[in-house]
């Protein structure tokens, strides 16, 4: 469904783009996808097929550069951020392909999901290969620190996954408790991706923490913005199919708020749709209504914006420089996916 719901809203972060990050960072990420179609290959040809399927896919490969971009803000100077930042941009991979087969989707990044062409199985086992490469690069690098915020990340990432299973169409899910999901399973790994720069330049704790601030609150802002967009957005700028949470029966903050916020009525329609997964694809315009009806769109899009300034003020320990400026607008470009 091509459902398109425009947001009410002043739209302060149009216009903003992650150029200028890319630009910055643009030789680095060379050296980073070298790296990566280095590490995909293997004699099992059906490795290199299913990892190539979705790293060829099209992704911005946002958390790599902001790997890149922090160690250069911290001012290191050598190689093992490059292949810190392949080993993010590997375990991002590999839970997607994860994610798909949990969720079932169909799709990913505008393409077929790689667990429909190759099946449920590969996915998954191409999934822990990526992750033994990820590991295999970031001992290589040889900070005992760095491996110890990814190897984390890598088990909070599936802790929030499983507290995400345990909430999946559960309607009296609070906001303080998505929260804690969304910090786990996709705010975790921008923070490890921004806090591994700095540590391996050898910066003050409080740099470190500064850049890990960062990365958390960007990625949570990220992560409302993509469940606003799943009710407001096209499959073009979602990368899969709108109302994909909802057929889905996740309880993402759009739904938290509506059934808070909702009369009696509203509360029975979303159990129906939600716990007792009898959703059909009318009631995917029904909930966007309700939704309006109550601004949870407009509120989540508010609560990115939240966590976007204290993203922002997290950086305020660092002198101006390019740098520092392309990752301020990198915030105001994730919040902007909403226009």
């Amino acid at each position: 469904m091509g459902l398109v719901v425009p947001f009410e809203d002043k739209n302060p972060d149009k216009g903003a783009s992650i150029e200028s990050l890319v630009s910055l960072v643009s030789a680095d990420m060379e050296r980073v996808n070298a790296m990566i179609l280095s590490r995909t290959g293997s004699d099992v040809t059906m490795i290199p097929e299913v990892a190539n399927h979705l790293i060829s896919s099209g992704g911005k490969r946002l958390r790599p550069m902001l790997t890149l971009a922090m160690a250069n803000l911290a001012g290191y100077h050598g190689d093992g951020h490059v292949k810190l930042a392949a080993s993010v941009e590997f375990m991002h991979t590999a839970t997607l392909l994860h994610d798909d087969v949990v969720d079932e989707s169909d799709m990913r990044r505008g393409r077929i999901a790689a667990r429909i062409r190759w099946g449920n199985q590969a996915s998954v086992l191409v999934g822990d290969f990526l992750l033994g490469q990820a590991f295999k690069m970031m001992v290589e690098v040889g900070s005992l620190r760095a491996l110890d915020i990814l190897s984390s990340a890598a088990a909070v990432i599936a802790e929030g996954e499983v507290m995400q299973l345990a909430a999946a169409k559960n309607t009296e899910t609070n906001e303080d408790e998505y929260l804690a999901v969304i910090r786990g399973k996709t705010a975790e790994l921008f923070a490890a991706a921004c806090e591994v720069g700095p540590v391996i330049a050898g910066r003050p704790k409080a740099e470190q923490a500064a850049c890990r601030s960062y990365g958390m609150n960007l990625g949570i802002a990220f992560q409302l913005i993509d469940d606003a967009l799943d009710y407001g957005g096209t499959s073009a700028n979602l990368g899969k199919n709108v109302g994909d949470d909802f057929r889905e029966g996740k309880i993402t903050l759009p739904v938290v708020l509506s059934f808070r916020r909702g009369n009696d009525d509203e509360r029975a329609f979303w159990r129906r749709a939600l716990e007792e997964n009898e959703a059909s694809d009318s009631d995917l315009e029904t909930a966007i209504a309700i939704m309006h009806r109550h601004r949870a769109l407009e509120h989540t899009i508010e609560r990115a914006r939240h966590y976007g300034a204290i993203a922002r003020d997290a950086l305020e320990l660092f002198p101006k420089s390019a740098i520092k400026d392309a990752m301020l607008e990198t915030v105001d470009f994730c919040i902007a996916r909403a226009h």
